[in-house]
């Protein structure tokens, strides 16, 4: 059977101001790490042998009605402004509309240099792409907007970072790869035509009912306070929200330095070059809103009435914060099983949450264990949880037995950091038991899981910092 992939690519039909063409560089010896059987029927995908997949995925042989290319962006990276990054390690192959009607970029990432590499290499190695791989499809598997991973291939070839390591490429698979940063760069550059014809093309694409920029900026908003609500409610930590990791579709994109929470704090930093916690947990909504600020910053250029615009974006992105909360103390009220909203309902979110805190609760177990006499055993100070828990036990009096509800707002598996450098560690030696075993089971994150792979790390197991993936 021959792999077949059904290309119908919009974005390469756009003006080429907005890609460079740029065919992957081919790699050695190809190996099939996984392929998402699931994800490629959606996308209408017809598998092939194994090998002419492996082909295929390191991106040695272009399929038939492929457009490969590199986009353009710039972004502001951790508060300062890149005027030209673009894709430096991924090549889109093209896009397909699935089973669901959903249009969706097929990309290569780890494909070699582009015009936007900036003297990198243009490859990824192993690690980021199996992290990237397991962390993505765990998010979906936990019903957060993501992008999705199709396949991962061994390239047979080293990557040279501080030492050698193995090759590979991820196929990423995303609602687009429309980034804020998309916008920007048209918008410093003055190309109004490139920003409205880039505008129009991310409506069609994505919000069908925005009349114009300004609603665009409204749903874009929308989109983003609903993610960055998930993101919290699971404990999870992007590590790198800079514009050009931030999708106007609103989906998690750049699976990079991020990890999910083991013990609770607000100021957690995982990643390495976050120095200044500026994307800590607790940030995150707060980053969210001035990222929203820059593609506001960036659409209003494209506007005659520039004075009228700025008070309209003004307007949609001071309304922001309030969006964000609402969500996340919905996000809150679920995961402590009450069913309707009552005043107080916030103090009882952030009572728990100090206590996690003060007492190092481990984020993902404690919100599992609710309900259950091994909810008290995550606190050294019991009675201070004791007390809590008699208030909750109150507010939950005549709604629906907490059990259920616990369990199918709380997943019982989160990728945790300890595991996934295990993963890494063993699949760089050539042993992929433990990826599967994870991918397996973060499949169905609400399901009870084993033991080993919902306890928080032991002292010795503990991981402080996280890096990027170049």
């Amino acid at each position: 059977m021959t792999l077949h992939i059904p290309f119908d690519n919009s974005f390469a039909r756009l003006p080429g101001t907005f890609y460079a063409s740029q065919m992957p560089d081919p790699v050695p010896a190809p190996r099939m790490i996984a392929f998402n059987a699931d994800l490629a029927r959606l996308l209408g995908i017809t598998p092939g042998e194994t090998e002419e997949m492996a082909q295929i995925f390191a991106g040695n042989h272009v399929p038939s009605g492929a457009k490969p290319l590199a986009q353009l962006y710039s972004g502001h990276q951790f508060g300062h402004y890149n005027p030209q990054l673009g894709d430096g390690r991924a090549i889109l192959l093209g896009e397909t509309v699935g089973a669901d009607g959903k249009r969706r970029d097929i990309q290569l990432k780890g494909a070699g240099r582009t015009p936007y590499s900036r003297g990198g290499d243009g490859r990824a190695w192993l690690g980021p792409v199996l992290r990237e791989y397991l962390v993505s499809e765990a998010m979906f598997a936990l019903g957060i907007p993501t992008t999705r991973a199709l396949a991962a291939v061994e390239t047979g070839a080293p990557v040279i970072r501080e030492t050698a390591l193995p090759g590979a490429v991820l196929t990423r698979v995303a609602s687009s790869h429309l980034r804020v940063g998309t916008f920007q760069i048209f918008a410093a550059r003055g190309d109004t035509a490139s920003l409205k014809r880039l505008t129009d093309y991310a409506i069609a694409r994505h919000y069908l009912t925005a009349q114009g920029p300004m609603e665009l900026l409204a749903a874009v908003c929308r989109a983003q306070a609903g993610l960055i609500a998930q993101w919290m409610g699971v404990g999870f930590i992007h590590g790198v929200m800079n514009t050009d990791n931030c999708s106007i579709a609103g989906e998690t994109i750049d699976y990079g330095p991020c990890a999910f929470m083991d013990r609770f704090h607000p100021d957690t930093v995982y990643s390495s070059i976050d120095r200044g916690g500026r994307y800590a947990y607790a940030n995150q909504p707060n980053i969210a809103v001035w990222n929203m600020a820059q593609l506001a910053t960036a659409l209003i250029q494209q506007i005659d009435n520039r004075e009228a615009a700025v008070e309209r974006a003004t307007e949609i992105v001071h309304a922001m914060p309030a969006l964000i909360h609402a969500q996340w103390l919905e996000q809150f009220r679920r995961k402590l099983a009450l069913t309707d909203a009552r005043d107080g309902d916030e103090d009882l979110v952030t009572d728990l949450l100090t206590l996690m805190a003060q007492q190092q609760a481990d984020f993902t177990n404690t919100f599992r264990a609710l309900g259950s006499a091994a909810a008290r055993d995550h606190f050294t100070d019991r009675a201070a949880f004791d007390a809590w828990e008699t208030r909750w036990q109150t507010r939950r009096t005549g709604q629906p037995a907490a059990a259920p509800l616990i369990r199918v707002a709380n997943p019982a598996i989160i990728p945790r950091n300890h595991r996934v450098e295990q993963m890494i560690a063993a699949a760089t030696d050539g042993d992929y038991t433990l990826f599967h075993r994870l991918t397996t089971a973060l499949s169905t994150p609400y399901d009870d899981a084993p033991e080993d792979l919902t306890r928080p790390p032991s002292p010795d197991e503990e991981i402080e910092a996280t890096f990027c993936g170049t």
